[in-house]
């Protein structure tokens, strides 16, 4: 079946339902939302921190945000896309605020900021501790509203559609490619369809669930990364993939496992090891308040230091109604495995949570295919750099879902629905009854990921997870070619891409630099210039 759209949006968190919501408005056209599974299930419910902007001019300011952010980047953040994130964030709260989100106050109206790790001031906004849940509610709702979008729930995008269908050969050398839609599964017919567009958007998140334990859901399986990278696109710092230093340690929930908001270090908890001792005093000035990438190995040496599964987050020191008050929905899921936080400590450990890199894109949200835009998780903006500030990346979204809008909406007209794409071809194909192999395949893949391009990282190590990434790709690209295509067999694929993406770019990458750790290219030298850049700063 063939569909039109004139923008045409996969992915509906965040950052695809705030573009969907601008260019609706403005009536240029339709627009179809293309959800993986229901449009409630995203990265951006699962966000617990908060968002991150300059609201309080009193003590805080632009180049206050802008220093943190590049400091936490280790100072390869593009500035540009730091100046333009941070000077618009502002704007962006007011356009969530407007659409029906809610982020909590003080008595006197103003704002209740927190402040998290590698941040220099009081900056983030909130709503308790599941703030991702709400600001997905409020554009939940302001999406039905809008006559304009079409929701498509449970649909799986399988490709993007470029000159390569229609008989043309694509290398990544091909000038002007460009993006004429996608081709995407349909559960009520099982078959492929191919929905046309003038603008596409990809808005996809990001790609936790290739490692074997994620704070993402089991959807955040990199298939935007992967269908641009299948279509030549630009792909970059994906070498970059934050592991949050605490997850909820329960051996039983590591898909996802249940986050422990950077909040809570900032409203005061303290790393601790099981027996009660302090050990981020080792590792960084700014102790439980360091950056993620800085407390994430400094927990990962400890517990293989001493042989230990987990350290422990502390906040029995605080007034306990106040611990409940500020985070509600950590106390009734610790409490619903037998810890209260207000007397006993939290068990926490690091698990995959954010990827810096992706779809290179420009402050616009362009990728390198034209009619191809990335915004969000998947897009690599260049304001993460090497490491991601906390609470900057749903800012982010916002900030170039308006930016995307605005360049689209200026140029949709210049466009027409390409009449030759040709529909899906699955002849002489079969239906997949080999859904024990997908299993096993999905698990080596976490399995491969998690031990060999994981917090730190050795070219040994790298290689090994190259060579089974690259045996796992034939298997299942045969495999592929020999059944009708469905979202596990896609989702497979798309997940041996990203881990290809990330390791290849890893073992590219010849120094320890943000995210990416690596015993062979110890960064000694680079930490004592950093720490220099610090101090003058």
């Amino acid at each position: 079946m063939i569909r039109k759209f004139d923008f045409l949006v996969i992915g509906s968190g965040v950052a695809g339902m705030s573009y969907a919501l601008q260019v609706a408005a403005s009536g240029k056209g339709t627009v179809g939302l293309v959800c993986k599974t229901s449009i409630e299930e995203a990265n951006t419910s699962k966000a617990q921190g908060g968002v991150a902007s300059v609201t309080n001019r009193i003590v805080d300011n632009f180049e206050k945000h802008i220093h943190d952010t590049m400091v936490a980047g280790d100072y390869i953040s593009d500035p540009k896309a730091v100046q333009q994130v941070i000077e618009r964030a502002p704007e962006g709260i007011c356009r969530l605020v407007s659409w029906g989100v809610h982020f909590d106050k003080k008595a006197d109206g103003e704002f209740d900021l927190h402040r998290e790790g590698g941040h220099s001031e009081f900056r983030i906004l909130h709503h308790a501790d599941d703030t991702g849940y709400e600001i997905q509610r409020g554009l939940i709702e302001a999406v039905r509203r809008s006559p304009n979008i079409t929701v498509m729930d449970h649909h799986f995008a399988v490709e993007i559609i470029t000159q390569h269908h229609l008989g043309v050969e694509v290398t990544r050398k091909t000038p002007n490619i460009e993006c004429y839609g996608a081709y995407v599964y349909n559960p009520e017919t099982k078959r492929i369809d191919t929905l046309l567009s003038r603008v596409t958007v990809i808005a996809t998140g990001g790609v936790g669930a290739v490692y074997a334990s994620t704070t993402n859901p089991n959807i955040a399986t990199g298939d935007g990364i992967a269908m641009a990278y299948r279509a030549k696109a630009t792909v970059k710092d994906m070498e970059f993939v934050q592991f949050h230093p605490t997850a909820l340690y329960h051996p039983k929930e590591t898909h996802p496992a249940f986050l422990i908001t950077e909040a809570m270090r900032g409203y005061g908890g303290i790393l601790r090891l099981p027996n009660g001792e302090e050990f981020m005093q080792k590792y960084d000035e700014r102790l439980s308040l360091a950056p993620r990438d800085i407390v994430a190995r400094a927990i990962d040496r400890e517990m293989k230091n001493r042989g230990i599964d987990h350290v422990c987050l502390d906040v029995t020191h605080k007034d306990p109604e106040e611990t409940k008050h500020h985070f509600p929905n950590i106390y009734v899921k610790c409490l619903s495995i037998g810890i209260d936080i207000t007397k006993e400590y939290i068990p926490v450990a690091p698990c995959a949570h954010y990827l810096c890199g992706g779809i290179k894109v420009d402050l616009d949200a362009r990728s390198s295919i034209n009619r191809l835009y990335a915004i969000g998780e998947c897009a690599c903006t260049g304001l993460h750099g090497g490491n991601r500030l906390a609470s900057n990346s749903l800012i982010e979204a916002v900030v170039y879902a308006e930016k995307a809008a605005e360049h689209t909406i200026a140029h949709i007209d210049e466009y027409t629905f390409n009449e030759s794409v040709p529909e899906w071809n699955d002849e002489g194909t079969m239906t997949n009854e080999e859904q024990v192999l997908i299993a096993q395949d999905v698990r080596e893949v976490g399995q491969v990921m998690s031990n060999y391009v994981g917090i730190v990282r050795s070219d040994l190590r790298l290689k090994r997870a190259w060579t089974r990434l690259d045996l796992l790709y034939e298997e299942t690209e045969e495999l592929f070619k020999r059944v009708k295509a469905t979202p596990d067999i896609c989702q497979l694929r798309n997940m041996i891409n990203v881990g290809y993406l990330i390791t290849r770019q890893a073992i590219e990458r010849k120094e320890s630099r943000g995210l990416h750790y690596t015993i062979d290219y110890p960064k000694h030298a680079y930490d004592a210039d950093r720490k220099g850049d610090q101090q003058k700063a």
